[in-house]
C-alpha cells in the first residue's frame, strides 16, 4: 500500500508523532486563541521586517518587533494548492498524493482545523480556499471550519473585485462589483470579516485562518494605496493579451491591463500590510491581544505573472529562484510569530521550519493527542518549544534532526508522467535537482543563501546521499 511504503521510504516517518505526544509540555491553564495570516505569492524579501526598504509594512514590521522572525521558514511547496494542503493536513510532499498545482485537498484527509476542533477551538476562515473542488465534498465546512466567508476555487481568486464569494457553502452575491463595478476589494472584505468575527462574544478559545489573494495577480489594488507609490518605480506596462501574444500561464484567465505594475504590486502589500493592522487592533480593542498567537507567513515565492516583475523589487532577495522554482526564492518564506503573554519579543529564529509543522504545533497548543484521531498523517513537528523559548539567543531549544523535502510536478508533467522537479535540505545543506536526468545541484544554504556554487562534485557523499533519497522518493509515486 502506498501509505506503508511512505512510512518504510521516507527519512521522516510517523515515530516523530510518538516523538510529539511524548514530550508534550503541559497546555496553558487558558489555550491561546490562534490568528494564521497567508498572504499568496509574496516573497521573503518584500517586507521592511526582512530587509525591503521602499514598500511600507509598518504593521508587520512591528508585529517582528513585537515576536518572532523566522529567518529559516519554508512553504509546503512553490505553488499554491499542494502548499495550502501541506499546511492544512501537516504532511510534506512525500505524504502528499500530488505535488502539482490546482489539485484538491482529499475528503478522507484530516486538517488542523478539525484538530482544533477536537481540542475545543471555534474555526473560521476568512478568504481563499483554493483548495476545494465540491461543496459537500471537500469544502471548508466539510474540512473542519465552523464558519468561513470566501473564494472557494483558486480560479476565482485571481480577481480582486469578484461578483460573488462564498459564505457558509452558499454563492453570496457582492452588489457592490456587480455589472463589472469595481466598489468592494476583496482582500479588505475578508479583513473587515475577521474583524468582525474577533469582535463577537466566543465562549472557546477561536482559530481564525485569514487568507489573503494578494499579491498575487491579477495585479488591482484601491486608490488610496496606489496614490503612495504612484509614478516612484520604473515602469511597464502590462498589455495582457492584447497583444494577441500567448500566455501559457494565464492560457484559462486574462488579466486586466495595469499601466503600472510595479507601483500596483508595492501598493497592494502595504494595502496587506493595512488589512493585517486592523485585525491586529481588533485583538488589542477586544482585551485578547496578550493571550494570542498570531502567524503570518506566505504560500510560496514571489510570481511573475500580469505584469509583476520581482526581479525590480529583488522579491525573493536573498534567495534566488521565485515561484514555481524549488530553489530558496520559490519556497523560502517570511514567517512572523506573535504571542505576547510568552514569546519574548525581538527574537530572530534560524531555526528551520515549515508549513507542515503547524498542525502538530497546533494539536500540542490544543492539547489534543494526534494518536487519539484515526486519519491523521504528519510528518511535521511541533515547533511550540520554539515559541516558548526564552531570551533573543538561540539556546537550549533544538528540534530533532530531519530532512525536509519538496516536490514540483507542473499540470504537463502530470499528464505526461513525466518526473518531477525535487528538492530537500538536511542541515545546512539543501539539494535541487530538476528532473531525473538533470544534474544534482548541491548548496550550503547557510554560506551561500543564494544559491549560487554548485557543490555537488566537491562533495561527492553528500551528493550520493541527495540522489538516493530522490530516486527512492521516484519509486513510490503519488
Amino acid at each position: 500500500m502506498l501509505i506503508n511504503k511512505l512510512i518504510k521510504g521516507s527519512v521522516l516517518t510517523l515515530s516523530l508523532l510518538s516523538l510529539i505526544a511524548s514530550t508534550a509540555e503541559a497546555v496553558e491553564t487558558s489555550p491561546p486563541n490562534i490568528v494564521f495570516i497567508l498572504a499568496d505569492d509574496l516573497g521573503y524579501g518584500q517586507l521592511g521586517a526582512t530587509g525591503h526598504t521602499i514598500i511600507k509594512t509598518p504593521n508587520l514590521d512591528e508585529l517582528a518587533a513585537k515576536g518572532i522572525n523566522f529567518s529559516q521558514a519554508y512553504s509546503g511547496s512553490t505553488v499554491c494548492s499542494p502548499s495550502r494542503i501541506s499546511l492544512l493536513t501537516g504532511r510534506d510532499s512525500r505524504l502528499l498524493y500530488a505535488n502539482s498545482n490546482a489539485i484538491s485537498i482529499r475528503n478522507s484527509d484530516v486538517t488542523l482545523a478539525q484538530v482544533l476542533q477536537q481540542g475545543g477551538y471555534e474555526t473560521a476562515l476568512f478568504g481563499k480556499y483554493g483548495v476545494g473542488s465540491e461543496v459537500g465534498v471537500n469544502d471548508p465546512l466539510t474540512m473542519g471550519f465552523d464558519y468561513w466567508y470566501g473564494f472557494m476555487h483558486n480560479i476565482d481568486a485571481h480577481r480582486r473585485y469578484p461578483e460573488y464569494l462564498y459564505r457558509n457553502n452558499v454563492k453570496e452575491k457582492v452588489e457592490a462589483n456587480a455589472k463589472g463595478n469595481k466598489g468592494a476589494y476583496s482582500e479588505e472584505i475578508f479583513a473587515q470579516e475577521a474583524v468582525s468575527y474577533i469582535g463577537k462574544k466566543h465562549d472557546k478559545p477561536f482559530f481564525v485562518f485569514l487568507s489573503f489573494s494578494t499579491p498575487h495577480a491579477e495585479l488591482a489594488v484601491p486608490k488610496k494605496y496606489f496614490e503612495q507609490y504612484r509614478g516612484r518605480f520604473e515602469e511597464t506596462p502590462y498589455i495582457g493579451m492584447a497583444d494577441g501574444k500567448s500566455d501559457t500561464v494565464y492560457e484559462h484567465f486574462y488579466p486586466e491591463q495595469v499601466a503600472q505594475p510595479n507601483a500596483t504590486t508595492a501598493a497592494m502589500i502595504t494595502a496587506m500590510d493595512d488589512y493585517v493592522g486592523q485585525v491586529l487592533t481588533a485583538l488589542k480593542s477586544a482585551g485578547l491581544e496578550e493571550n494570542t498567537l498570531v502567524i503570518f507567513t506566505s504560500d510560496n515565492g514571489p510570481h511573475e505573472e500580469g505584469g509583476a516583475d520581482p526581479a525590480y523589487f529583488e522579491a525573493a532577495k536573498p534567495y534566488r529562484g521565485t515561484k514555481r522554482d524549488l530553489l530558496d526564492g520559490g519556497i523560502h518564506v517570511p514567517m512572523i510569530a506573535s504571542w505576547p503573554a510568552v514569546i519574548k519579543a525581538g527574537r530572530i529564529d534560524s531555526t528551520p521550519i515549515a508549513f507542515w509543522d503547524m498542525l502538530p504545533t497546533f494539536a500540542q497548543l490544543s492539547g489534543v493527542g494526534l494518536d487519539t484521531m484515526p486519519g491523521v498523517l504528519t510528518n511535521g513537528i511541533s515547533v511550540l518549544p520554539l515559541l516558548k523559548r526564552q531570551g533573543v539567543k538561540e539556546q537550549g531549544v533544538k528540534l530533532p534532526k530531519r530532512v525536509m523535502y519538496w516536490e514540483f510536478a507542473t499540470r504537463m508533467w502530470a499528464n505526461t508522467g513525466t518526473s518531477p522537479y525535487q528538492a530537500a535540505r538536511k542541515g545546512d545543506w539543501k539539494a535541487v535537482r530538476y528532473g531525473p536526468q538533470a544534474p544534482m545541484e548541491l548548496y550550503n544554504i547557510i554560506k551561500d543563501p543564494g544559491e549560487s556554487t554548485n557543490l555537488a562534485a566537491a562533495s561527492p557523499e553528500l551528493t550520493h546521499y541527495f540522489e538516493k533519497l530522490f530516486e527512492e522518493q521516484l519509486k513510490i509515486g503519488r
